[in-house]
């Protein structure tokens, strides 16, 4: 919540700055935790770090480009991402056998610290001095208070959220499901982990073709379709007694596939009409979706009993919520978009 606006205060590397620097030292301490109530706390300092990234690289990206072409960059850096989710828990596991479980915050300093190199050396200022907002409260909060009472920035948000909820119910249960339920060892759980993620970011990459040949908004309201489609079939093949992981697996890769069309076209959609705020509008956006997500944590962990009906079930409310956002919004921006 403070990193976008400060982004549209003081420019977007230095807050980019402060917030890897922390994340760096954070990771360093975890290493060297005494005690679990130690490694909670920077486990937190760890978060407050990583919520820079959350909101101003979607700002830089804002500053270059808008329409299908933020779309474009926005989804080839999603496809860079996606190293992350494949490759981290096989990594983990690596790291953490014969090294123990230190040397994964270890890794994650060093990985982190060559990040803020490459933003110090190779990632230029987007945000011109002339276009900074004034240092004041006042104008922060009135730009919060601008974007809150946006109807269509707010739906978009909530759109994005839905999906992010899905997606962080299945990052909730999923070791539990496939190593605890369908008895997979840890490196076979990451590589399973990996194919679901490859499908959300392999889609992720059609999403600029298909918004400069369909348009962003009708690509969006067909992506959201699908994704409350197959989340549906999912909920009710697996009620139906249909229970093989190869299956689960298989419905996953549709939901997440029409998943990755969703995200980044509501985000390139919410920053679209403001840009002179775009820091404020990445970062209270982000937040928002990152609430639902952990409001999708808690409400999954509530009524997990171990079997995947209870994930399928979480992921298809998002879908049909996803599906009943939409149509309070999207004929809005199809509307702002013809006009």
């Amino acid at each position: 919540m403070f990193y976008g606006p400060a982004s549209d205060m003081f420019g977007r590397k230095r807050p980019l700055y402060f917030g890897l620097s922390l994340f760096t030292l954070a990771s360093l301490c975890c290493a060297l935790a005494k005690s679990i109530e130690w490694l909670i706390f920077f486990r937190l300092l760890q978060g407050v770090g990583a919520a820079s990234v959350m909101s101003i690289p979607r700002a830089v990206i804002r500053d270059s480009y808008t329409g299908t072409q933020a779309t474009r960059l926005l989804t080839t850096v999603m496809l860079v991402l996606a190293i992350s989710p494949m490759l981290a828990p096989l990594i983990g596991s690596l790291l953490l056998i014969p090294f123990g479980w230190r040397s994964v915050f270890v890794g994650i300093s060093v990985a982190t610290f060559l990040g803020l190199l490459l933003a110090i050396t190779s990632l230029p200022e987007t945000l011109k001095p002339e276009d900074r907002i004034p240092f004041k409260a006042e104008v922060m909060f009135n730009a919060f208070s601008t974007l809150l009472r946006d109807p269509v920035y707010m739906g978009l948000v909530c759109i994005g959220g839905f999906g992010f909820a899905s997606f962080f119910a299945f990052l909730a249960t999923a070791s539990f499901l496939y190593i605890d339920y369908y008895g997979l060892s840890p490196v076979q759980f990451s590589m399973a982990f990996a194919l679901n993620a490859l499908s959300f970011f392999l889609s992720s990459q059609f999403a600029a073709n298909f918004g400069s040949r369909f348009g962003i908004p009708v690509i969006l309201k067909w992506a959201i379709r699908g994704f409350m489609v197959s989340s549906l079939i999912m909920f009710g093949v697996i009620t139906a007694g249909f229970d093989h992981f190869a299956l689960l697996v298989v419905m996953l890769l549709m939901t997440y596939g029409c998943l990755g069309l969703v995200l980044p076209t509501t985000l390139i959609l919410s920053l679209e009409q403001h840009g002179s705020i775009a820091g404020t509008a990445s970062s209270l956006g982000g937040a928002i979706q990152l609430s639902m997500g952990a409001v999708a944590i808690v409400i999954t962990s509530l009524v997990f009993n171990g079997t995947p009906q209870p994930l399928a079930a979480v992921i298809a409310a998002c879908g049909v919520l996803a599906l009943l956002m939409s149509r309070l919004t999207l004929r809005k921006v199809i509307k702002s978009v013809k006009e």
